[in-house]
């Protein structure tokens, strides 16, 4: 099995503590002063980290600096970005994201508290440091959480791939061009890699290893299904080896859809394909392998598609072994032989993964009402006993239970809840500290104040929801940690009319992958209240120096506020 989910900074003279939580492909580093408050010369905190057989640290960068200069302007032509040894990160907590997360071995991390004269001079505190794994796969073998980057709406992707050509190089301009778009961009493969992330690579492997066992059988469940790398890799597995499910709501049929070209392409070859919508939407994203050389299923929240895979946050779980790919095979079989009798087949129930070493169950979607797992979900919230994070699509349009419970859980003072969706969703759900408003989706698109760059909009990205996960985590930091993800919107429709996959597995590093993932998604998009703020104010957003008389430091609320007081000690 895979190691630990967090690791503590073991150095006793430094000032403050050191807590490092696993995520995938990730990290999020937490820190809290040891005794009483910082001092007022205190002004953030440097990271850097090693590689796995590295012998060299490399410094985080900042974007924001204090006034004037924090060590060497970059040449004209990149954006600003400051070693955090002189632009410190005035954060009690921060999620790293390094250049080679799935290289094998131990990442160590450095942080080291910055302090300030009155002079300007920076000078260096006692650091801490830990070191963990951030291998690639979560449980090697059996079970493995992957994310899509999700990130087009972000600074880091206007620098990496913007300024080398425009977006419409990169993605279609509609859905229903997904099928012959062809890119143009000189990055493009490393630009999909990076915003597929794992996800995009699982996906692609699974496949993969589909084609390289002349024996495999595989079962493909689609809702968005547009994506050319996807679709050949199916055509290579030819009539004999493959059958596919498309959904044919909506959008998806008639007008030009690439659904039906999909349809059209592969039927031409004499695969098996079948088009349905249950009662509403088959909306799945499943498929199964099952050869003798390897047994794999991929379920989740991420549509085979330009838009679910590079432009969305979306989630996919891997399982791995006999057991766990006979569950998926029962229920693509009904769904095919028989989906209006899908509400009462052993596969609408929850079963049980049977991997080794991690509590994994499914359940499919319809469900009857005898067997209808909403209700049990909401309960759950309800019983939640530190903590609740959430990524929710579509929370604005989807009342009933689960909303209901959410919000009665945040009112609560001795809970934290921390949650993102992707609109405003009228009720007081929390966003980065527990209690807080909503924080929900939107990109930098115009007059964003420097030093940070407008953010592409449009073409494939623009329709639909940015952020599109399914999940909901819970007391990640007990034994009794769990989390709730899959294709299910946690609505009456998802429960009770559509195809939907919903997993609930009972792990800590599990759900400890989907809080740091939530929090990195919270973070990001909080950012923007301050970027937009600054906006309307023509200011530059700056680090701050120590505080002059009556002046409070940049970390006072951090001491003060209860909503940041919980925040500042939940995580480390």
């Amino acid at each position: 099995m895979a190691a630990e989910c967090s690791v503590e900074g073991q150095v006793a003279e430094a000032p403050f503590t050191l807590r490092i939580h696993r995520g995938e492909g990730m990290a999020l580093l937490a820190m809290n002063w040891r005794d009483g408050q910082p001092p007022d010369d205190f002004v953030g905190f440097a990271i850097e980290y090693q590689e796995p057989g590295g012998t060299a640290f490399f410094a985080v960068k900042n974007r924001l600096t204090f006034e004037g200069s924090a060590g060497s302007l970059p040449p004209a032509s990149r954006p600003p970005s400051f070693s955090t040894l002189v632009a410190p990160v005035q954060k009690f907590r921060w999620v790293h994201f390094p250049f080679n997360a799935d290289l094998p071995g131990l990442f160590t991390y450095r942080v080291t508290p910055i302090m300030m004269n009155a002079a300007g001079e920076i000078s260096q505190g006692i650091a801490q440091t830990a070191s963990l794994e951030l291998a690639r796969e979560t449980y090697p073998g059996v079970l493995n959480v992957a994310f899509t980057r999700g990130f087009v709406s972000s600074q880091a992707f206007v620098d990496r791939y913007i300024s080398k050509g425009p977006i419409s190089t990169l993605l279609p301009a509609s859905s229903k061009d997904g099928l012959t778009f062809v890119p143009t961009h000189p990055q493009a493969a490393d630009a999909y890699k990076w915003m597929g992330f794992e996800a995009h690579a699982e996906i692609l492997a699974a496949l993969d290893a589909a084609i390289a066992d002349p024996q495999a059988q595989v079962g493909i469940v689609a809702y968005d299904f547009d994506l050319p790398e996807v679709i050949d890799r199916v055509k290579q597995l030819g009539k004999d080896r493959v059958r596919v499910i498309i959904d044919d709501s909506g959008a998806h049929h008639g007008g030009g859809a690439s659904e039906d070209g999909a349809e059209a392409a592969l039927t031409a070859l004499g695969i098996q394909v079948k088009r349905q919508h249950m009662s509403s939407l088959q909306h799945n994203k499943t498929l199964y392998v099952d050869g003798p050389t390897v047994k794999r299923a991929v379920c989740g929240s991420t549509n085979m598609s330009w838009r679910g895979l590079f432009v969305q946050s979306n989630n996919a779980v891997v399982v791995q072994g006999e057991s766990a790919v006979a569950i998926f095979k029962a229920a693509f079989d009904q769904y095919w032989d028989d989906p209006d009798g899908f509400n009462t087949s052993p596969s609408a129930s929850w079963t049980p993964f049977g991997l080794d070493g991690v509590d994994a169950s499914i359940a499919f979607s319809p469900h009857a009402k005898a067997n209808s797992v909403l209700n049990g979900i909401a309960t759950d919230i309800a019983g939640a006993g530190s903590s609740i994070f959430y990524s929710l699509a579509f929370l604005s349009t989807t009342p009933g239970v689960i909303r209901d419970a959410l919000a009665a859980q945040t009112s609560k003072p001795d809970r934290f809840v921390a949650g993102i969706s992707d609109k405003r969703t009228g009720i007081a759900v929390a966003s980065g500290s527990s209690n807080a408003p909503p924080t929900y989706v939107e990109p930098l698109d115009k007059d964003v104040p420097p030093p940070f760059s407008a953010e592409p909009t449009g073409l494939v990205g623009s329709v639909g929801t940015r952020m599109h996960h399914k999940f909901i985590v819970i007391d990640f930091n007990t034994p009794n940690a769990r989390v709730y993800l899959g294709s299910y919107n946690m609505s009456k429709a998802a429960d009770g009319s559509n195809g939907e996959n919903l997993v609930l597995i009972k792990d800590p590093r599990v759900a400890t992958s989907y809080m740091v993932e939530a929090l990195s998604m919270i973070d990001h998009y909080q950012f923007r209240v301050a970027q937009k703020d600054a906006t309307k104010r023509k200011a530059t957003l700056q680090l701050k120096r120590p505080p002059a008389a009556g002046e409070k430091a940049w970390w006072s609320e951090d001491w003060t506020d209860p909503r940041k007081i919980t925040d500042r000690l939940l995580f480390a």
